[in-house]
């Protein structure tokens, strides 16, 4: 058997999410459809993390295994993004070791939230819409709060089935582009809704509702009820996932 990694991107809009659900279309279940049409076999495949349901990825990571070893070329590709919807796309297949895990390998992950200043009918899938104007400066320094803490446990979905609430946050900033204001994150994992509860609380801080040690408070009281509330998925993209140099030759970087 031969293991690929693929390297895609996804407008989540229409999905539920990344992995396969039992009541919705997931991301993971229409590539495995047009991989196993290309390959002719069954392809399963495994993705370098879940995305929530409406959440987008402009750089996604998978692997998958089958018996036939040309599958990293031009003419799959094409074939692929001619069978898959218009919301899904391929960058890139390239062959790597028979270890080689799009999950487990993974050294970090980078998210950007979206957020416009005023309606845009271009943006209305892709961003979140906010009419005041917060603290941009209050809410960076309580964004560098975060590298002081690891577990997350007050910005996780309730009811998930991980083993554990720890993270390390080792970017998170705010910019105001001047139409719109982009929130970067960067950590080693994230947590189901943790981005969603980071960004809604930090607005909390930005239009003076929580002081600089409520926050911290949030983060120190590990309990999801104590955080703000989550900002739509719409406005939340997956942008990189990192990875050792061995397993990054075959990825594009913008």
């Amino acid at each position: 058997m031969q293991r690929y990694f693929i390297q895609l991107s996804y407008d989540g809009t229409a999905y539920h999410g990344w992995q396969i659900q039992p009541n919705g279309i997931s991301v993971q279940e229409t590539l495995e459809k047009a991989l196993s049409v290309v390959a002719r076999e069954i392809v399963a495949v495994t993705g370098a993390g879940r995305t929530d349901a409406g959440v987008h990825a402009s750089f996604y990571v998978a692997h998958f295994e089958v018996e036939k070893e040309n599958l990293d070329n031009d003419k799959i590709i094409h074939n692929l993004n001619c069978l898959l919807p218009a919301d899904i796309a391929i960058q890139n297949i390239y062959k790597v070791h028979s270890e080689a895990h799009a999950r487990f390998d993974a050294t970090s992950r980078t998210y950007k939230y979206y957020i416009v200043k005023a309606k845009d009918p271009f943006q209305r899938f892709y961003a979140a819409k906010e009419a005041r104007v917060p603290d941009l400066a209050r809410m960076n320094e309580a964004a560098r709060k975060l590298f002081n803490y690891e577990d997350f446990t007050s910005f996780s979905k309730l009811g998930t089935d991980v083993k554990t609430n720890i993270c390390k946050v080792d970017h998170a900033e705010w910019i105001d582009e001047g139409n719109r204001y982009v929130f970067t994150i960067r950590a080693d994992r994230f947590l189901r809704n943790m981005v969603r509860a980071i960004v809604g609380t930090l607005l909390e801080v930005g239009f003076g509702k929580l002081t600089l040690d409520q926050f911290c408070k949030v983060i120190e009281a590990k309990d999801r009820n104590a955080a703000g509330a989550s900002v739509p998925a719409k406005g939340l993209f997956l942008v990189d996932i990192g990875y050792p140099d061995e397993l990054e030759m075959g990825l594009f970087r913008k």
